[in-house]
């Protein structure tokens, strides 16, 4: 469930490409932190780090203890639709893009001067929830982030049956991020399946993780087939292959990694995931226990 991403802009393009517009219709553009641990990628891990918007009042008022709600960002992610074959197919899916966009996608990413307003890739918003670890002996602060996920739409439910929780537009962004002003119980209300995204299938080069190069995200036709002429030479070669492969045991391992994620998902159909959602972020938000001395 969206464990594997791609998130392929240079640093300062992908401020642009995150810029909104605050209370007052100011063109603004989210401040680095950290900026140099970003590695831009095409095939990002559940171990590596990524970017993520929070809200300021999370940096200047030491309020890491509340709200814990972030946007996640990257080009799109991957998922993997099991094959009755037994293997598995990879797809990349992403928000609808504009056709200039399209014509980007796996091509060296271009500098945009200054304030210039972003016209290239669309970065996908997905809603998150972060944490923050300080060393008991001190050291550099941990920040760590979970990727909320819900029920998959109509579209992408062939693929798998559960996708992130993505935030469309501006507003919403503002009030996932706005733990101040909008309340958990209506931010939850935020957590819900869309249907505007679109996918395509990729080779499954991307399947391992060392592989970042433009190839992950290229777009691969399903079922094409080359016909090779028989030859004197080929047909030598076919029946050699043929003799090894049936006196050699067949290998029966998935290529993809495994992994161990933290994803929210609802345990019955009884709770979703936005319910799930309110009842810990609510825990959050209730006072710490004062404790008494024996």
């Amino acid at each position: 469930m969206c464990g594997r991403t791609a998130c392929s802009l240079a640093a300062d393009n992908l401020r642009r490409a995150c810029a909104y517009r605050d209370r007052r219709g100011r063109h603004r553009q989210p401040e680095w932190v950290r900026q140099e641990r970003y590695q831009p990628s095409y095939n990002k891990g559940p171990q590596s780090s990524g970017p993520v918007l929070l809200s300021r009042r999370h940096l200047h008022q030491g309020a890491l203890l509340k709200g814990k709600r972030c946007v996640v960002l990257a080009d799109g992610f991957y998922e993997w639709q099991q094959q009755q074959s037994g293997g598995k197919q990879p797809y990349f899916i992403y928000f609808p893009q504009t056709k200039d966009a399209m014509g980007s996608i796996g091509l060296p990413d271009k500098e945009v001067e200054g304030d210039e307003e972003w016209k290239g890739w669309r970065l996908l918003t997905m809603a998150g929830i972060f944490d923050c670890w300080e060393p008991p002996g001190g050291g550099e602060m941990l920040y760590t982030y979970t990727i909320i996920t819900v029920d998959a739409s109509k579209d992408v439910s062939f693929i798998h049956h559960r996708m992130p929780a993505i935030l469309d537009g501006d507003e919403a962004i503002r009030k996932w991020l706005d733990f101040a002003e909008v309340p958990t119980q209506e931010a939850v209300k935020l957590i819900q399946p869309t249907e505007n995204i679109v996918f395509h299938p990729v080779s499954t080069f991307v399947n391992n993780i060392r592989n970042n190069t433009p190839e992950c995200v290229a777009r691969i036709e399903l079922g094409a087939k080359k016909d090779v002429k028989a030859t004197p030479s080929n047909k030598v070669m076919l029946g050699w292959l043929k003799s090894s492969q049936e006196g050699s045991p067949q290998k029966k391992e998935n290529d993809l990694p495994k992994w161990t994620s933290q994803f929210i998902h609802s345990p019955s159909p009884k709770k979703t995931s936005a319910s799930v959602l309110q009842q810990w972020l609510g825990k959050q938000e209730q006072p710490a226990a004062k404790k008494h001395k024996a």
